[in-house]
């Protein structure tokens, strides 16, 4: 099963702690996109070390690949480099962005792939 994370806040009044976490992850921007197994145990650790800026759920093979396919970035051998920068969504956030999952988008989300679709 493959997660995808997406940041949710930006830079300022972050610990040092949080933002090196977070670059770890490859999630140096806000509205950054990666996918992370769920058997990752490191990776998994840091997300829910960094679950105040954080909104992560489970993807299809199929979303997923649509993501990479228009928002991927790439490197200079062609290569996918790990993260994608997606668009705010189309209609805005539905639910507040500081929040916890019932009230708002932060944290585990059930309804992350309808957020994903209006932000490609």
């Amino acid at each position: 099963m493959v997660y995808a994370v997406l940041r949710m806040s930006g830079a300022v009044k972050i610990s040092w702690h949080l933002r090196e976490t977070l670059n770890r992850l490859r999630l140096g921007r806000k509205l950054t996109l990666t996918f992370v197994e769920e058997n990752d145990d490191v990776k998994m650790g840091m997300i829910k070390d960094a679950i105040s800026c954080l909104a992560y759920g489970t993807v299809d093979k199929k979303l997923m690949d649509e993501i990479v396919a228009k928002r991927g970035q790439k490197d200079i051998k062609g290569n996918y480099r790990g993260f994608c920068r997606m668009h705010p969504p189309i209609g805005g956030f539905k639910k507040s962005t500081k929040l916890n999952y019932p009230a708002g988008i932060l944290g585990k989300n059930d309804e992350i792939s309808k957020l994903l679709v209006r932000m490609i």
